[in-house]
């Protein structure tokens, strides 16, 4: 910006006064007018929108403390700076108090005003700036991959919403490839800790000696191979949030750890005694029967209560079939721009084929099926013939889909450990879901080679 651009409003009684600045900020370039009253700028006001207004106190009819209250009920981006003799200091910072930006004693120095000018301009310049990239980080960290327009999914969204401004621990509940992630990411980006970090600590991928590592750090030479002390996820999530996915298949001794620093707000690393002061927000997933766990005694029930202050559930896929058109159209935009083929739609067999099957893959198990399928397509539409399925979907399956879905399931799944020969591995690469979660489900059905 430069000074032509910058306009400049002289509020005096004092002819002298307005004069000599109005002169002085002219011959730099400033884009000046004066006035004698607050009425008077009222009019100016009304012709045009002003940057810096200098304001007189003492003025005949409404005084400058008054004016500058009107002012800030205008714009509050307006600089004002009053302008006041040494008596009235305490009046000029109430002035400051009502939203000015500074005050000048009189007599005036004019090289020191402009500096304050440029001060005051500086400081509206980093705010703008400030307000931009704030805008900017929120379009890049909020989620765009929420797709649907189900009752299920809107309920879900309203207690996000709703949930989001608050400093409450979330448990999100869902099967996999539900998205629970995604919702955790959407609370946090909705939320007052959103310009801090949210970090994702996935509970069921790794043992727990490194599990409290990640967690914790740890301190050099803590044991074999720590050359370097290591700051931990929980540290590094300060002030943000944290996401525990698969929070019920922590260890005993992780829970108790755990709980610990939820309820100090201070953890030590490992190796070290030294006390670290943490803050961050609480947001756990699992797709574990927890009330199950804590009754069977392998989950803390206090551990439990304060992880389970406010329950998300997100419906599987299946119980909510108007979403897949249009998650199904959203995969195939995103798809066919990164890998920069025309595949524009989906053809009405395919559609069909797409609403019949039962997803136990939920929405991650879609968004596979329709790249494989933009991968295989020879044409501008997806077909019948480019969707495949880890289980093809035979007309008996079809037949089944008025039978209990968890029986279908089971059936799945003991179809696919078949044919794998019970690798467990390979039969959940197959089935689109993680070692953990196949287990619990062979648990959970009660099956056995």
């Amino acid at each position: 910006m430069t000074n032509k651009d910058v306009s400049i409003l002289i509020v005096d009684d004092e002819f002298s006064v307005r004069d000599s600045l109005c002169q002085w900020f002219k011959a730099d370039g400033f884009n000046v007018d004066t006035a004698e009253s607050a009425e008077a700028a009222f009019e100016k006001f009304k012709q045009k929108t002003w940057d810096i207004v200098l304001l007189d106190i003492k003025m005949p009819g409404m005084n400058g403390i008054e004016f500058n209250r009107h002012i800030m009920s205008i714009d509050k981006n307006i600089i004002v700076i009053i302008v006041t003799a040494f008596a009235t200091v305490e009046t000029a910072v109430q002035a400051i108090k009502d939203g000015a930006f500074d005050y000048i004693s009189k007599p005036i120095d004019p090289e020191y005003l402009t500096h304050i000018i440029r001060n005051a301009l500086e400081k509206r310049e980093l705010a703008k700036e400030n307000v931009q990239l704030r805008k900017r980080i929120e379009d890049l960290i909020m989620p765009d991959d929420i797709v649907g327009r189900s009752i299920q999914l809107k309920n879900v969204l309203k207690l996000v919403k709703s949930v989001a401004p608050t400093d409450s621990t979330v448990m999100i509940r869902g099967e996999s490839g539900t998205g629970k992630e995604l919702i955790a990411r959407a609370i946090h980006a909705n939320s007052s800790r959103r310009y801090a970090p949210i970090i994702s600590i996935n509970c069921g991928g790794m043992p727990e000696t490194l599990l409290e590592s990640e967690l914790f750090g740890h301190e050099k030479g803590a044991f074999t191979g720590a050359e370097n002390m290591r700051i931990g996820k929980l540290e590094r999530a300060n002030k943000g949030s944290v996401f525990f996915d698969e929070i019920g298949n922590i260890s005993v001794k992780m829970q108790m750890n755990l709980l610990r620093v939820l309820e100090t707000h201070q953890l030590a690393r490992v190796g070290g005694d030294k006390p670290i002061e943490v803050d961050f927000r609480v947001i756990c997933a699992t797709n574990k029967d927890l009330e199950k766990a804590v009754k069977n005694g392998e989950f803390r029930e206090d551990l439990y209560f304060r992880l389970n202050v406010v329950a998300i559930d997100i419906p599987p896929l299946r119980e909510r079939k108007e979403d897949i058109p249009l998650l199904a159209r959203y995969f195939l935009n995103q798809f066919s721009k990164s890998m920069t083929k025309p595949v524009c739609d989906i053809s009405e067999e395919a559609m069909k084929i797409l609403m019949k099957y039962h997803w136990p893959g939920n929405v991650r198990e879609l968004r596979n099926t329709i790249e494989r399928a933009i991968v295989v397509c020879e044409g501008e539409a997806i077909q019948e013939k480019d969707l495949s399925f880890p289980f093809k979907l035979h007309e008996e399956m079809a037949g089944e889909f008025d039978q209990s879905l968890e029986s279908v399931e089971k059936r799945q799944i003991r179809k696919v450990l078949e044919k794998t020969n019970w690798q467990i591995s390979r039969a959940a690469e197959l089935l689109k879901i993680d070692r953990t979660t196949l287990y619990n489900k062979l648990k959970k059905y009660n099956l056995s080679k």
